[in-house]
């Protein structure tokens, strides 16, 4: 079965395939992606790389986890269940609110 690992502070400059290739010193890498943001296309310096086995996932825990990798010291362990979030809602909702004040957190009580 395969198993999940989070790998964190990635530098910023990683690519899924250069990712995958670092992790195939510990074994079969079934899946490597990192992570990016939709709205710049920029790396948020993490992924998560799928092993085939949980052996080759401990032993990348064990190479990985704390060392240094292009100049940042990784986080490697394994990746927890996605957690159920509130849906976002799209705009400018405001903020601020309360007793007269503007939506900027402005405005002034008289």
């Amino acid at each position: 079965m395969a198993k999940k690992l989070y790998v964190g502070g990635l530098p910023y400059s990683t690519t899924d395939d250069s990712l995958k290739e670092a992790f195939s010193q510990a074994g079969t890498v079934e899946s490597a992606t990192v992570i990016s943001d939709r709205m710049t296309g920029r790396s948020k310096g993490f992924g998560f790389v799928e092993m085939s086995t949980d052996e080759e996932a401990q032993k990348a825990i064990e190479i990985f986890n704390g060392k240094d990798f292009e100049g940042r010291n990784l986080t490697v362990n394994e990746a927890r269940p996605m957690e159920e979030r509130p849906r976002r809602t799209g705009g400018f909702s405001g903020g601020g609110g309360g007793r007269g004040q503007g939506g900027f957190g402005g405005g002034r009580n008289y």
